[in-house]
């Protein structure tokens, strides 16, 4: 009866295969969704690899600003290519499957990113309250081992909740039913098929979220508060002007990420809808990548200058 499943101890059937049901399910909108999300998909790559080239090929791009943006486009372009490919495919084709290991793998690779971007942007923005409130002491605070630090601990602790959540994830069993009401694998729709007791991942899953969120935005929101002080300060309007630009593109850039995860995670469960949370998905999955290069290299008149100087060349 269960083609992609096996008999367990001889008492239940054992899920080896998972469907994916997709964006839509209408057959009419597959191609048209399949098109729409290939140019996202190709807009993601292009911007996010021209911001990875000019950031490190530019001389006047070496500053701990643009070292925490190429990093920010490293976690969008690989949590965009963890998603997307699989996504197209899916689109083209009738039988929506993918293995449990494959699964398993990438939700692991997507939990890497979507932590390592949380992180990263409390990062910039704590980079963005050392340049305005001290800026006689960012080279000195904001060093090149600082840079280096920061960065590979939000990889690290990254790599580690996405051990711990996966593992918590496929721990549970997952017995006959295995359509998973996603268009990837995720922690919420993959535990509502589980067959056994999932209060546990589900603790776990809640708990790595509510912490990481709650631990960024107050990084975020103490560094900005900080910043509004200091840039009130500054006397001549120009001055407060240019303080303002200088972080504008990453303000617009938090509010639509953070706008966005607390959406879908800290919803009450009452409340809590699996469409709306994909439609969510699809938002912070592959849109907001690709909205980043744009955010930061359109108000930025130093990534627009050198890529100028890189398309002259």
């Amino acid at each position: 009866d269960f083609p992609n499943s096996y008999m367990a101890n001889g008492n239940f059937t054992q899920v080896t295969e998972f469907i994916l049901t997709g964006v839509s399910e209408r057959p009419d909108l597959q191609i048209p969704l399949f098109f729409v999300f290939l140019v996202i998909y190709g807009l993601t790559v292009t911007g996010n690899l021209s911001i990875i080239t000019l950031t490190s090929v530019d001389s006047r791009l070496q500053t701990p600003m643009y070292f925490f943006l190429r990093h920010l486009a490293i976690i969008n372009l690989g949590n965009s290519n963890v998603i997307a490919p699989k996504m197209l495919v899916n689109f083209l084709v009738k039988k929506h499957t993918t293995s449990f290991y494959e699964c398993a793998t990438q939700l692991g690779a997507f939990l890497v990113f979507i932590v390592a971007e949380i992180f990263m942007l409390a990062v910039m923005a704590y980079d963005r309250y050392v340049a305005i409130c001290s800026p006689l002491l960012y080279m000195v605070v904001v060093s090149r081992q600082a840079c280096f630090l920061l960065v590979s601990l939000t990889y690290l602790y990254s790599f580690f909740t996405a051990v711990v959540v996966s593992c918590c994830v496929f721990s549970v069993s997952y017995c006959s039913s295995n359509v998973i009401n996603h268009f990837y694998c995720d922690t919420v729709p993959l535990l509502a098929l589980s067959c056994s007791d999932t209060s546990f991942p589900e603790t776990v899953v809640f708990i790595s979220a509510s912490t990481n969120l709650m631990f960024s935005i107050t990084v975020v929101v103490a560094s900005y508060f900080n910043i509004v002080l200091s840039i009130l300060r500054i006397r001549s309007s120009e001055g407060r002007k240019r303080a303002f630009s200088t972080c504008a593109s990453h303000a617009t850039a938090v509010s639509v990420f953070y706008g966005t995860l607390l959406f879908m995670y800290l919803q009450p469960q009452n409340n809590h809808s699996l469409d709306t949370d994909k439609m969510a998905s699809v938002f912070y999955t592959l849109v907001i990548p690709m909205l980043n290069p744009m955010i930061y290299s359109l108000r930025n008149k130093d990534v627009k200058a050198a890529l100028r100087k890189f398309l002259t060349n």
